[in-house]
């Protein structure tokens, strides 16, 4: 299960790997600069807000990363880390 915390540290760390802060990644993105404040992760009465599917779609297009890479930034914090192919072999060259 997705935590509130794990997806908005995957768009601050999107932000720091292109070498922008939140509000220049959405500025890039084509959004509100402020869409991704801080202030703005929660509501006043404490209820959760969260980005939408397509505020990240448009910082993933406009970053050039894949929704995997974002993903793994999520897993971050989730525990998972970061994914790696490894090249499995066949018994023979085993030995």
């Amino acid at each position: 299960m997705l935590r509130h915390s794990s997806v908005w540290h995957a768009v601050d760390r999107l932000a720091r790997e292109h070498g922008l802060s939140t509000s220049g990644l959405a500025r890039k993105a084509g959004l509100d600069p402020t869409t991704f404040n801080k202030s703005k992760r929660t509501t006043r009465d404490g209820k959760l807000r969260w980005p939408s599917t397509e505020s990240v779609a448009k910082i993933l297009s406009a970053t050039g990363a894949s929704l995997s890479e974002w993903v793994s930034y999520v897993d971050e914090t989730e525990g998972g880390g970061v994914y790696r192919n490894v090249p499995l072999i066949g018994f023979a060259q085993a030995g």
